[in-house]
């Protein structure tokens, strides 16, 4: 009997295994837009509480009962806090400062700053966040605070802080840290500060060093709250996770029941009107796994969080029917349409749905609860709220007895952002609001509709986008493309320009913030132009826009449209004139390739020919500028770039040809080939080619060179691109290639790029083995960071980016050799 039970386990462990086989750094659960985009961090998706991108709670809490006992199959419950002393989230608090620095006793109680400024919370420099600007280097801060009551459960200091902190209570040091800390954190205070509160009014004295970057301060303090008792609640066993392109599919045993939870977002990219519908497919199913039949009720608490940038903010939530419909709806009672901008950054605008047809054969409720009595209404107690904070939408319904017979049920989760993003002045609204007459209920009723038939495409896309997949590149890298679907999509906004353009901006997740960003649609192309070349239009459509209005002068491409979601031009502080130019060039002409028609380009001739004629000038021997590979710092003769200047001129050449310009196209095939024979005297470093011209002992990536190969310019002999590979896998590290030779970190979509310039399997394989090894492996658990450290597998920045678009590189080169 002990051998039959060990090797069951181990036959357990091993179909386990199986479906674990593919880790995810963070799972997809909900994605449509930077706004509406929800994760599982943890293997286990009730390991840990869901989250934002950004990793600021978003929770889903879902819960399964099999004959009186309680399964929690998703979510968990996280702290939350009393405030004693309110930060600047909650109050825009007045505090004494000044950026000078003062005598030594500054932090003591009786210490006189009655020179010193008023100021409000936060303090900082996000000018749309923070109400007191401060951009020096250092900022010294004291606030006098009232604490009438001493009895705490367990009290914490509040704290945000950019760069390095001291904080001070009454005197006393109670907090230091050098570094910054992106999000408030929540931390112990000593005993020995703790005995310097009194009850009445108290000093809270903060020192913060800006050392570069962005500037914030602003702090207070909160009791932690003690969790109201639950009844028992067990944690149900989750057998598998799985996903592909549209899906995340998790199994679950609960007692005697086999529980199935698939989150659907339908992002198919040729069908615009369902790609924006903001909409998400939950389907649970159950059936009896023991011969015997169960009792069956499921809860899902969705909170009120998902419609909110900070926890504090006031929301209002109601319930009721429409079109068969019951639905919960909920938002921010303050609505401050587009009012924000930023990159960490969450909306607190529009309204979050959960949706169910009504159905009295399972009795399906709904209400609203305040969060730490959410699952309090799965148990038949609580009473439904309208307002407050940290409320919970509660969906449940009862099955009744389950048998063999499996019995399933469709939550939707929809978010109305009324006005997505703000371009050139004008407030725009979704795509999928055409008219006065669209309404999120018609959206939520045809979403319900049309389940059947959108799953049925959504399954036979999973299945051609990942045949497609291995054929092009192997089992691997179809994983990495599965993985990398739904996020690059899920951080584009779809909206109509006033002038009638199709735009699909990004926002820059986890960089700066950037709307529109050209070095961030030029790596996220090809997955769209093998599924759809208008969306690669959309990212391009407000760049051509910017130059052509005359809104943006300059000679070259601009950086970016401003800072997510406002796009009234460029705020980034310095232009990558070479780059972006190089960039705008290059997918014009792959655009033209893909479509096998001149139209786009012919439209925008005149803007092309200029940035065409700066890199002529500008783009062979690139000046000390900014460019996307600068993570080691900027630098002068990068030949890299060169090479996308060159591949650029190569193809606007391509293009004037085929518009019948014949002697442009003669003018700059010649130019960029003669710049090709001396960029290999500059560049040639013996086995390989360096960093920079005439940098001996250097190297880099030549990711750009793919467009060369794509193209058809064929302008690089083949022998570049094979003494680069064969010098690459000399050079690689258990995590990948490094980006070049000063440091060892890399990016991933430039890999995958530099993959394709060959066409040896084993190469290919060789370059793709390690990427696969950092996504399954990487202990960073965040939506895929495309920039990684190739010796750990630890993530070095960003994360949740639409760059990993770039991984369809290789399934584009197989659709341009059909």
């Amino acid at each position: 009997m002990k051998k039959i039970f060990a090797a069951a386990g181990l036959l357990a462990a091993s179909l386990f295994a199986g479906a674990q086989e593919f880790r995810a750094p963070a799972y997809p659960l909900i994605t449509h837009d930077p706004y509406f985009s929800i994760w599982s961090a943890t293997d286990e998706l009730a390991a840990s509480p869901t989250r934002h991108w950004t990793g600021t709670s978003q929770s889903l809490l879902g819960l399964l009962r099999v004959d009186g006992k309680i399964y929690r199959f998703m979510g968990e419950k996280e702290k939350r806090y009393n405030t004693i002393v309110p930060a600047g989230d909650e109050l825009n608090y007045t505090a004494s400062y000044t950026e000078t620095a003062p005598s030594a006793d500054w932090m003591k109680p009786g210490f006189d700053d009655a020179s010193w400024k008023k100021g409000q919370a936060p303090f900082g420099d996000n000018e749309g966040i923070c109400k007191t600007i401060w951009r020096s280097r250092d900022i010294w801060t004291r606030r006098k605070v009232t604490i009438n009551d001493l009895t705490f459960s367990k009290l914490l200091l509040k704290l945000q802080h950019d760069d390095d902190v001291e904080v001070f209570i009454n005197g006393e040091l109670a907090y230091a840290y050098k570094g910054f800390a992106g999000k408030f954190t929540y931390l112990p205070l000593s005993g020995t500060v703790l005995s310097k509160l009194k009850t009445g009014e108290n000093l809270l004295a903060v020192h913060v060093t800006n050392t570069g970057g962005g500037a914030w301060l602003d702090a207070g303090l909160v009791d932690e709250v003690k969790d109201p008792a639950d009844p028992e609640i067990l944690v149900a066993q989750q057998e598998s996770v799985s996903l592909n392109a549209t899906q995340t599919k998790y199994k679950f045993t609960c007692g005697g029941i086999a529980l199935e939870a698939t989150f659907t977002s339908p992002l198919l990219l040729n069908n615009l009107d369902l790609l924006a519908r903001p909409v998400t497919y939950l389907a649970t199913s159950v059936k009896s796994t023991d011969g015997a039949d169960h009792s069956v009720q499921l809860y899902l608490g969705v909170s009120t969080d998902l419609a909110v940038n900070l926890p504090v903010q006031e929301v209002s939530a109601t319930s009721y029917k429409s079109g068969g419909l019951q639905i919960l709806k909920a938002g921010t009672v303050e609505q401050p349409i587009l009012k924000k901008k930023g990159d960490d950054v969450r909306i607190d605008w529009g309204y979050v749905y959960v949706a169910a047809a009504a159905n009295p054969a399972i009795n399906l409720k709904q209400n609203i609860s305040e969060d730490m009595q959410g699952s309090k209404a799965f148990f038949g107690a609580g009473s439904s709220v309208a307002k407050g904070k940290h409320l919970l939408l509660n969906t449940s319904w009862d099955w009744g007895k389950v048998g063999f017979a499996a019995r399933q049920q469709v939550v939707m989760l929809g978010y109305d952002d009324l006005e997505s993003i703000q371009y050139f002045g004008t407030n725009l609204k979704p795509w999928w609001k055409k008219g006065p007459n669209a309404t999120m209920e018609a959206q939520l009723a045809a979403a319900h509709t049309s389940y059947s038939s959108v799953i049925a495409k959504c399954v036979a896309f999973n299945k051609k986008m990942r045949d497609d997949a291995v054929k092009a590149g192997g089992e691997n890298y179809a994983r990495l493309c599965e993985l990398a679907y739904r996020q690059s999509v899920a951080a584009h906004k779809l909206v109509k320009s006033p002038q009638g353009d199709l735009l699909f901006l990004s926002k820059e997740n986890f960089s700066n913030g950037s709307i529109n960003t050209v070095d961030i649609t030029y790596p996220s192309a090809p997955m769209y132009l093998v599924y759809n070349p208008d969306l690669l239009k959309g990212m391009m459509n407000g760049i051509f826009y910017y130059s052509e209005s005359g809104k943006w002068k300059k000679p070259f491409a601009a950086h970016d449209l401003g800072t997510y979601p406002l796009a009234n031009g460029q705020t980034y502080g310095e232009d990558m004139p070479v780059e972006e130019s190089g960039n705008m060039l290059i997918l014009a002409a792959a655009i033209t390739k893909v479509e096998k028609n001149t139209a786009y380009a012919a439209k925008h001739w005149n803007t092309l020919s200029v940035w065409a004629d700066y890199l002529s000038k500008e783009g062979f021997d690139p000046a000390n500028q900014l460019c996307t590979d600068d993570f080691a710092g900027h630098l002068a003769r990068n030949a890299n770039l060169s090479v996308k200047a060159i591949v650029a001129l190569g193809g606007y050449a391509q293009m004037a040809a085929q518009l019948g310009k014949k002697d442009v196209a003669e003018k700059y095939q010649a130019l960029a080939a003669g710049m090709v024979k001396k960029w290999m005297e500059l560049a040639d470093d013996g086995d390989h080619y360096s960093l920079t011209f005439e940098g001996k002992g250097t190297w880099s990536q030549k990711y750009n060179l793919v467009w060369d190969k794509l193209l058809g310019t064929n302008l690089f002999p083949a022998t570049v691109y094979q003494k680069e590979i064969d010098y690459y896998l000399t050079r690689q590290n258990g995590f990948g290639l490094p980006l070049d030779s000063r440091r060892t970190y890399t990016k991933s979509d430039w890999i995958l790029w530099t993959s394709a310039l060959t066409d040896d399997r084993a190469k290919f394989d060789a370059l793709i083995q390690p990427v696969y090894r950092f996504a399954t492996e990487t202990p960073s658990r965040v939506p895929l960071s495309d920039w990684h450290e190739t010796t750990d597998g630890k993530m070095v920045g960003f994360q949740a980016r639409s760059v990993v678009g770039g991984y369809f590189i290789k399934m584009l080169e197989a659709k341009l050799k059909k």
